[in-house]
Formats: C-alpha cells, structure tokens, sequence
C-alpha cells in the first residue's frame, strides 16, 4: 500500500478516455446492510468515574470518523490551522487563515483510494509525555510535555522543552504517530487541543463525516495508525489484502 503525498493528489496528468470508478461511487454500491462504517480515531477527554476505576471502564471523548463520508478534501485541516495557529498578517491574526501543516488532524491519502484522519489520541498512558526526558517541575509535577486535567489534552511547555524530539518518537512507535518536531524550533506540534471542548474540524466539517461522542478505552480502532486504518478500510471496501 503506497501512502500519497499531497503533491500527488492533484497531479498534472492527462484525463483518461475512460473514467474509473471512484471510491465514492464504489461506496454507495457496496451493501453496507443499511449501516455506516465508523471506525474510532483517537480524541479523547478523561471522564472516568474515579481514580480507581479500571483501564475498560474509563470512557474517552471521541472524534470518530465516518469513513463513508470522508472524502478526503482536507477542509478540516484549514479549519484547525486557522483556529489553533491563526496567521499573522497586516499587524494582527486573521481568524480565517492558517498554514494546514499545522493542523492537529491530518488526512493520509492511500492507494488504493482511502483516506485515512488521524488526530492525537490522548493515550492513556501518555508514552510520549513518558518519554520526555525534562525532569518533574517541583511545583506543578509537570515535564515540558504534559496531560492537561481539563480536557486531557497534551501540552508543550516551550520554555522547558528541549526539543530533543523524544516525545515524536514514542508516538510513532507506541501510537498513530501523529506528533512531529516543528520545522523551526524543533518542539513538539500536532497535540490537538479539543478547541476548548469545541472541537472545529467537527463542526465545520462539509460532509458530516466527524463527530464527537464518548466510548471506552477498549474501543476498536483506538490508536491504530493511518496504515494500520488503510489497511482496514481495503479490506472492507476492496476486498484487498495489502
């Protein structure tokens, strides 16, 4: 399975004499038994019932997508850039305006056609704050990366930060592998922040295909990387084993 990069989705190639078949239309003449395919990716909130409760019992808030939805058209990622890194222009920030690199949801666009959002899954053992090697601030307990209490969403201190790159490394080998060193400063960039627990890729998202809803930490499909949820969906929809 080869994953797309941006440059290739809009490629400037000659238009076949035949059209293919799209995902779209290949969808909608799949019997899908009168259901929608929803496959979990990670967003979550801690809402657990006591500090005792058990791993399976702690419920999560949820940014789950609709694979038969998506089309993959990115508008997500200009809502979160825009929201959570607005630019800077005429000597104030634009509200409408930001740099989709910067967004903390990511579309993977995979061949065969499937598209893959991925956002921060908050996991419950937080590997990439483990993996921070700044020691505990005395007062707070905190490391540069840290698990807010609010919203459970994790959090860079730029002052602390050593931008060693250690955190980016424990996602991509123990989660989806969202997190990335920014390509200036070298500091950790993709958290999602969960908007202040409004989060805008849901509502401005064209087709409906996010939603935010609560699940257990047992959840199918929780922390399962863009190749692992590809891989999935090409099963389901091609009849592929890749």
């Amino acid at each position: 399975m080869k994953e797309i990069t941006p440059d290739e989705i809009y490629p400037n190639s000659s238009v076949p004499s035949e059209k293919p078949l799209t995902r779209r239309e290949f969808i909608s003449r799949l019997a899908l038994g009168g259901g929608t395919l929803v496959l979990l990716s990670g967003c979550s909130r801690w809402v657990i019932p006591g500090p005792g409760a058990k791993a399976e019992e702690r419920i999560y808030d949820f940014i789950a997508v609709d694979y038969t939805r998506c089309t993959g058209c990115r508008t997500y990622e200009a809502v979160c850039a825009a929201s959570n890194h607005p630019l800077f222009t005429d000597g104030d920030f634009r509200s409408d305006l930001g740099n989709p690199v910067m967004s903390h949801i990511r579309v993977h666009s995979f061949n065969p056609d499937v598209d893959a959002p991925v956002t921060c899954a908050r996991c419950d053992d937080t590997p990439c704050v483990n993996a921070c090697p700044v020691e505990p601030d005395p007062k707070t307990g905190h490391r540069a990366l840290f698990q807010d209490s609010r919203y459970g969403t994790i959090t860079n201190d730029p002052d602390r930060c050593i931008s060693c790159g250690s955190c980016v490394d424990a996602c991509g080998a123990e989660s989806v592998g969202i997190l990335a060193q920014h390509p200036e400063s070298g500091r950790p960039m993709r958290m999602c922040t969960l908007c202040e627990g409004d989060p805008q890729c849901v509502r401005h998202c064209p087709y409906e295909a996010l939603s935010l809803i609560s699940v257990r930490a047992d959840q199918p499909f929780y922390r399962m990387s863009p190749e692992a949820i590809a891989q999935e969906l090409t099963k389901r929809w091609y009849d592929l084993t890749v």
